[in-house]
């Protein structure tokens, strides 16, 4: 077979979760695959050494100013060049004019809500990608040959969302890395905690401005914690800058808060174990995910999690986390404190955490992915007409 996988933003510096579904799903693939051949697309950057090299993997650099004309003018005509038996759109969206098999994978449908168009902290390039996604996903996904999508919920979630039935919509889950299960040992950890300057002891946070990451909740959970006792560990927050942080404190007049907060950039992937591994617990009381990632990294590297209560969370955390209201900054908070006053609680989510974080492998998604490319082999296709040819 000839497939063709869209991955525009595989070799950007800064990852996010998309990208890395796109890397992982790759990778794994080119471990199990020798039989197929595969074109990369992909958008020239600067991290091309992420991605090894294979015999049977091809890389096709496709030009084109902005996302929407490299995915809708650009991807189509160089798929075409490569007459591809299926082409596997990665990242939620994939060219209207396309006519050959099309698998698209759809991480969520939070787009389709009015409020990811609202300015609501989420940046202006945030906001058009919402509406570039909320335009063109209800026009692409109905003449998808298979819809792909990272959990139960969110398979009913776009069934609502775009009326497509909940059988042409195939689940197939994220992974962790390897390297998330891996021990730390002392000298990683002090040249971590030197590099990020990390305090002692401090709860992690990983998120962005988006509203729905919910740093208005943690702020206020860690404010009511602070407020209760005085030994509550630091608050490291990824992903938030400083002006970003300043306005939100400042409309909670929490102000004195910031001389307990560390704000730290893009955390190299080899370092990101290490940092979810020394954190006394894991924050992501986000208000709505299609998976959560984050969520079973945090487990794999044997870190307490405290995730919501609401979307796809409790699917991917099953009993190993303290679930919240991630609406209710009280309930953030007590969690908070209840892993403090019980080591053996935290101890036993580290225990279970990496037992559930086991449910879960690229090589996993990578395998069911394939069994769907398969769908489209014009061999398999070509068999029964062959067989009855034989018996005339």
């Amino acid at each position: 077979m000839r497939i063709g996988i869209e991955a525009q933003r595989l070799f950007r510096t800064h990852k996010q979760g998309m990208d890395v579904y796109a890397l992982e799903l790759i990778k794994h693939l080119q471990q199990m695959d020798q039989e197929n051949e595969y074109f990369i697309f992909v958008k020239a950057d600067a991290d091309t050494s992420c991605l090894p090299d294979a015999y049977n993997f091809h890389i096709v650099e496709v030009q084109g100013r902005s996302y929407p004309d490299w995915e809708q003018y650009y991807l189509p005509k160089a798929a075409l060049r490569h007459q591809l038996d299926v082409l596997h759109c990665t990242a939620n969206t994939a060219p209207l004019r396309y006519h050959g098999n099309l698998v698209l994978t759809i991480h969520d449908v939070t787009y389709m809500e009015k409020e990811s168009l609202k300015n609501d902290g989420s940046t202006a390039y945030q906001r058009a990608g919402s509406l570039y996604r909320r335009l063109v996903v209800p026009m692409v996904a109905p003449n998808a040959s298979q819809v792909m999508t990272v959990s139960w919920f969110q398979r009913n979630c776009i069934s609502q969302s775009l009326h497509l039935p909940t059988d042409q919509i195939e689940v197939v889950h994220n992974g962790v890395g390897h390297q998330f299960f891996q021990p730390t040992n002392q000298e990683k950890r002090e040249q971590v905690r030197e590099r990020y300057q990390l305090p002692t002891h401090y709860y992690f946070f990983l998120g962005n401005t988006e509203y729905r990451k919910n740093l208005t909740g943690v702020v206020q959970a860690y404010a009511l914690l602070t407020q209760r006792r005085n030994d509550v560990p630091a608050l490291v927050m990824k992903g938030i800058d400083e002006p970003f942080l300043t306005r939100t404190l400042a409309a909670l007049g929490q102000p004195d808060l910031r001389e307990r907060c560390r704000l730290i950039d893009y955390v190299d992937t080899e370092d990101l174990p290490t940092l979810y591994d020394m954190s006394e617990a894991f924050l992501f009381p986000s208000l709505s995910e299609g998976f959560g990632i984050p969520i079973i990294e945090a487990m794999a590297s044997g870190t307490p999690v405290i995730t919501s209560d609401t979307s796809a969370m409790p699917e991917i955390a099953g009993d190993a986390a303290l679930l919240i209201d991630p609406y209710d900054p009280k309930s953030i908070a007590d969690a908070m404190e209840e892993l403090l006053d019980r080591p053996y609680l935290a101890e036993d989510l580290r225990s279970r955490g990496i037992l559930r974080a086991r449910h879960f492998s690229w090589r996993s998604t990578a395998e069911r992915t394939l069994q769907i490319y398969q769908r489209f082999n014009p061999e398999d296709a070509a068999a029964p007409y062959e067989e009855t040819l034989l018996h005339q």
